[in-house]
């Protein structure tokens, strides 16, 4: 396969992700570093990549969070053998979109060949290979990497791309309606349309060609994003994009699709992902649990959690992964969950669909279905109060929930303090002491 590189769109304020893309109630954690199975996003990304033989990386920043946090991450890619760098910081001032930036890039960089464009707020499951031969074979400018989505499905959720029966692209549909996306897929509400993951494989040289246009600079001045501008304009002026589907592709953009994801990863349905999760699975009944947290023991039996794992007082299902030093007390179910370093899991307890932040406690009997859990958590729950949170709730780093709170689907910034007498509304946003008052 020929070389390709690639352009790692890292930009925006993460308003969908939120609380994920909070550290604190007013700074902004990059959705390039948000935690996913215990690595940053841009982790994933790059490990990814560097299996399909991807060796060089140009990082497109916009703003100072995510610029610095990135490159917190991976600075020049030396621990994975890759080479990584970064757009300037002056570039800022004059960006007006992923569209344009990625062609300020190209330009900045010099780049030739074939360059994958890929957000950093997702996942992906493809052969690079067939998506270079498709793109090769079709004499394609851009080629979308699609996945194939039922029309009610993609209805008011996805973009979707319309094909002309050459297999080009001839139109994009943003989050068509009900009617118009079975329309697309000929009247059949089940039937497959292309949708778009952000993710593009570009021609640089064509693509720097076309960047010369008066009509297409013009444009960049003022707002060049990607799906709503920059393809639709290629698209008119008659070059060749081209749809792909590929394997799988997981959005990490929002809470809900950040854990309906999680469950997919943790079960094995992103192979391309399997191999770098840590720990790796075990000896222990094929299980992803980390040697320190098997020897930990409880304060109430006194037993490590391989003996509670072994005589069934701690049950845990498929698609599970405990990180370093969990202490878990005994009659304890997981499934589909992920625990991260240092967490605390009091006895009693029920977590299924969970994404569990470091250091976090969970007290005795919480019961929790779909729900983000940031770091250092504290779910006060008692067996005679135990706390419920279910519907993908979502709370921030340092939220504290006192014993006896239900919650369904509420989103909470980072550092909140729910007061016992509270009563919050399902579905809630809380970002502030005012949202909190109104609750009482």
């Amino acid at each position: 396969m020929e070389a390709v590189s690639t352009i790692a769109l890292a930009g925006g304020r993460g308003i969908r992700a939120r609380p994920m893309s909070l550290n604190s109630g007013d700074y902004l954690r990059s959705k390039a570093a948000v935690s996913f199975v215990g690595r940053p996003l841009i982790e994933w990304s790059v490990l990814a990549l560097r299996g399909l033989g991807v060796r060089d990386y140009y990082v497109l920043a916009n703003g100072r969070e995510n610029r610095a946090q990135t490159k917190a991450v991976l600075g020049h890619g030396e621990q994975w053998g890759v080479t990584v760098r970064y757009s300037r910081a002056r570039f800022d001032r004059e960006n007006t979109g992923s569209g344009q930036a990625t062609l300020r890039g190209l330009d900045y960089w010099d780049l030739n060949g074939l360059a994958l464009v890929v957000p950093t707020d997702s996942i992906f499951d493809f052969d690079l290979a067939e998506l270079v031969r498709a793109h090769r074979a079709a004499g394609a400018d851009v080629t979308v990497a699609t996945v194939l989505r039922p029309a009610i499905e993609a209805a008011g959720t996805y973009g979707v791309l319309e094909q002309g029966r050459d297999g080009s692209v001839r139109r994009f549909v943003e989050k068509p309606s009900t009617e118009l996306a079975c329309a697309l897929a000929g009247g059949d509400p089940g039937g497959l349309l292309h949708t778009n993951t952000g993710m593009y494989l570009i021609d640089c040289e064509r693509l720097r060609m076309a960047a010369a246009d008066p009509a297409l600079a013009a444009l960049a001045r003022t707002r060049l994003d990607w799906g709503g501008d920059l393809l639709p304009y290629l698209v008119a002026g008659g070059h060749r994009v081209l749809a792909q589907p590929i394997g799988r592709f997981g959005d990490l953009g929002n809470p809900g699709s950040y854990l309906d994801t999680l469950r997919e990863v943790l079960l094995d349905r992103f192979p391309l992902l399997s191999a770098g999760i840590d720990p790796p699975v075990g000896l222990l009944a094929g299980m992803r649990i980390h040697e320190s947290s098997l020897e930990m023991k409880d304060p109430i039996s006194g037993r490590t959690l391989a003996d509670k794992i072994s005589d069934g007082s701690v049950r845990i299902g498929p698609g599970v992964r405990i990180g370093r030093d969990v202490e878990i007390g005994p009659d304890v179910t997981l499934e589909e969950s992920d625990i991260g370093d240092g967490v605390d899991l009091g006895a009693g307890c029920t977590l299924r669909g969970v994404a569990c932040g470091d250091h976090t406690v969970i007290g005795p009997g919480a019961q929790l279905t779909d729900v983000f859990l940031g770091c250092m958590v504290d779910v006060c729950s008692t067996l005679e109060r135990p706390v419920v949170l279910t519907d993908y709730c979502a709370l921030g780093d340092e939220v504290r929930v006192p014993a006896g709170t239900r919650l369904r689907g509420v989103h909470a910034m980072p550092g909140l303090r729910i007061h016992d007498s509270a009563r919050i509304p399902t579905g809630a946003s809380l970002s502030g002491v005012r949202d909190l008052l109104r609750c009482m």
